[in-house]
C-alpha cells in the first residue's frame, strides 16, 4: 500500500560487510525491471543474477529470501517515484493531499501492479503480509501518521481520533478501491478523501 526521492530511512538495517552501492543498485533495479516486465513468477534469483550480472551467492548473502529482495526492489523504486512529503513543504493537510494524490496516480500504472503482486507473493509464501509491512510499509506509515498528528497538534487538522486510524482510513480506502476496482481512483478523488477524513482547517 502506501505507502518514497530517496527515503534512506526506508531501508531495513543491514548486518555484515558493507555492500557495494553500485552492485546493490544493479540487483534491485534488475529485480524491479523483471517484476514489471515479466511478472513475479519469472523474477527468480537466477533471473535477477543474469540480468544484473551479479552472482547468486552475492544476492543470497545480502538478502535472506527472494521475498525480501522483491520488497526491497519495490521499496527502492517507490523511494524514487513516491517520496514522502518533505517536512518544510507546507502544512500537514496540504502535504497529505499531495502524497495521497501521487499515490492514487501511481496505483494506475505498473507501480500498483507490482505492489499488489509483491504483497500477494508474501502472503502466499509466508501466510501473511508481515514481511512487506516490516521491510517497506512500517516506516512510511509511521512518517505519515506523525505528519497527521502534527496537524492535529497545531490545529490545521480538525479530525478527532488517533492519527493511525485517520491514515488507515485514507490509504486503506484507496487500496481497497484499487484492489477491487470499485471505482476509478484519481488524484482529485484522493485529495477529496483527505479533506473528508482529516477535515483541514480553512
Amino acid at each position: 500500500m502506501a505507502n518514497g526521492g530517496g527515503d534512506g530511512a526506508d531501508s531495513a538495517p543491514r548486518r555484515g560487510r558493507p555492500r557495494s552501492i553500485e552492485t546493490s543498485n544493479a540487483i534491485l533495479e534488475s529485480a524491479y525491471a523483471l517484476m514489471a516486465s515479466t511478472g513475479l513468477a519469472a523474477t527468480t534469483i537466477d533471473a535477477v543474477a543474469r540480468h544484473s550480472r551479479v552472482s547468486k551467492m552475492t544476492i543470497y548473502k545480502w538478502w535472506p529470501s527472494r521475498e525480501a529482495l522483491l520488497i526491497d526492489a519495490f521499496l527502492q523504486h517507490a523511494a524514487q517515484m513516491l517520496p514522502l512529503p518533505p517536512v518544510s513543504s507546507g502544512n500537514p493537510a496540504a502535504r497529505a493531499r499531495r502524497h495521497a494524490a501521487a499515490y492514487a496516480e501511481a496505483l494506475q500504472g505498473e507501480f500498483g501492479r507490482v505492489q499488489l503482486a509483491v504483497i500477494s507473493e508474501c502472503i502466499s509464501r509466508t501466510g501473511s503480509a508481515e514481511l512487506f509491512y516490516a521491510r517497506y510499509l512500517q516506516f512510511r506509515r509511521d512518517a505519515l501518521v506523525e505528519m497527521i498528528a502534527a496537524g492535529q497538534n497545531d490545529g490545521s487538522i480538525l479530525a478527532d481520533g488517533p492519527a493511525e486510524d485517520l491514515y488507515d482510513a485514507i490509504y486503506g480506502s484507496l487500496f481497497y478501491r484499487y484492489v477491487f476496482g470499485i471505482a476509478p481512483i484519481t488524484p482529485a478523488y484522493a485529495r477529496n478523501l483527505v479533506d473528508l477524513v482529516l477535515r483541514p482547517k480553512g
